[in-house]
């Protein structure tokens, strides 16, 4: 019985870390609940995706692959 629950526990932990780690090299800002407080950093900066560095780069770089995509299409 103590084997089962240790078991268990042991592949509830390494799931939940799988889990974080795809989180964190997913590249997603931060976001609050619907109608709750905006997440602040420590020094008080708003971590919003409105305000989220990779946002802008991420959107450039999918236009960038859009009008590329678009360029090809016309080639053809």
């Amino acid at each position: 019985m103590a084997t089962t629950i240790l078991l268990t526990v042991s592949l509830m932990g390494i799931i939940m870390l799988m889990m974080s780690v795809g989180v964190i090299f997913s590249g997603r800002c931060l976001r609050g609940s619907c109608g709750g407080p905006d997440i602040v950093g420590p020094n008080g900066e708003s971590l919003l995706c409105a305000t989220c560095p990779k946002r802008a780069e991420r959107e450039q770089s999918q236009a960038a692959e859009l009008v590329s995509l678009g360029n090809d299409a016309t080639q053809f």
